[in-house]
């Protein structure tokens, strides 16, 4: 008897030991850090965001989130992290519109495809430009700035952190509205802008707002006008573009939350629906409006439309100008 007992206890624990062996996997996984990549260095408004969405989704998700840096290429090194991810929604991407809206246009070849290797989940929000002159020449206003390039056109420069990026061709869109093809001086990033401009070595700069508003409101440069349709809480006493006549010169800039392909519907849609919760979120809207931010977290379908029109709008001003990045 003690033989048959001790063998239906062995085979006991031999079901219970398999039993556990396919379970483990599943629970080690859901257990295991999710990840957002970000195209971006730290310390950045883009990074900045990625981890207050890491910090609300380990509640929404109930799981740990953290934030994977791989920055460079305006964010196509981030998309080569993507592609290679798992499709079970342990990975996901914040990128910037340019992926959809500018890079097709600007790069002949693209180390992914827009329709193929990412898989939207929603816009996570959005961002106004900003124009912005500073110590030299000494206009107050874009009525005055527009004088004084159609009198000194081959001095009307414009700083931006990037060729090929929105801040690009928004200078453009601007110096056919006022007929002066002001030249473009790209710079490394948004720092180097702010003392060029503070210097007097550019006279002007087309930069994402946030980056401007705290040495606007210093009094060490001046915003003259921004993209959006409406006046920015940081700066109400700034002037839309529309407002002063060039309702061509307006949009906003994104950035939204994507995961590899053939990532199933129902993760893409459980995906979303967090995002949403977190966008609503009363401390996470007010963390977005002190960076310069305004909160979307819509459908994905919102997205979609969104990358749509955004492409619609830039592609004849990209083809135009004969730009291409390769």
């Amino acid at each position: 008897m003690t033989r048959i007992y001790r063998r239906h206890v062995t085979h006991a624990l031999l079901a219970t030991l398999l039993g556990l062996g396919t379970t483990l996997p599943a629970q080690a996984q859901d257990s295991a850090p999710a990840r957002i990549i970000v195209g971006f260095p730290a310390g950045g408004s883009f990074d900045n965001i990625a981890r207050m969405l890491a910090d609300k989704f380990r509640t929404e998700l109930n799981r740990p989130v953290v934030v994977d840096n791989k920055p460079g290429a305006g964010g196509r090194i981030a998309v080569d992290a993507l592609k290679t991810a798992p499709a079970d929604g342990s990975v996901m991407m914040l990128g910037p519109d340019a992926l959809s809206a500018l890079y097709p246009f600007t790069f002949k070849k693209l180390n992914y495809d827009l329709k193929k290797d990412l898989v939207p989940v929603g816009t996570v929000a959005e961002f106004a430009f900003a124009f912005a002159v500073g110590t030299e020449p000494k206009v107050n206003t874009w009525a005055e700035f527009v004088a004084w390039a159609k009198k000194n056109p081959q001095q009307a420069n414009y700083g931006i952190p990037a060729l090929g990026a929105p801040h690009h061709f928004y200078g453009l869109l601007l110096g056919n509205a006022i007929g002066v093809p002001m030249q473009n001086v790209p710079f490394q990033g948004s720092a180097p802008i702010a003392l060029a401009l503070m210097g007097g070595q550019i006279a002007s700069s087309i930069d994402v707002a946030s980056s401007l508003v705290e040495n606007h409101k210093a009094g060490k440069i001046k915003i003259l006008a921004v993209t959006s349709e409406a006046r920015i809480p940081q700066t109400p006493d700034v002037p839309t573009f529309a407002e002063l006549g060039f309702p061509n010169v307006s949009g906003m800039g994104f950035n939204a939350l994507y995961v590899p392909a053939h990532t199933p519907a129902a993760t893409v849609a459980n995906l979303n629906k967090a995002l949403a919760k977190v966008m609503a979120l009363p401390d996470v809207k007010d963390k977005l409006a002190v960076m310069g931010f305004n909160p979307v977290g819509k459908s994905t379908q919102e997205l979609i439309d969104r990358q749509n029109a955004a492409a619609q709008k830039w592609e004849p001003i990209i083809k135009a100008s004969g730009f291409t990045a390769d």
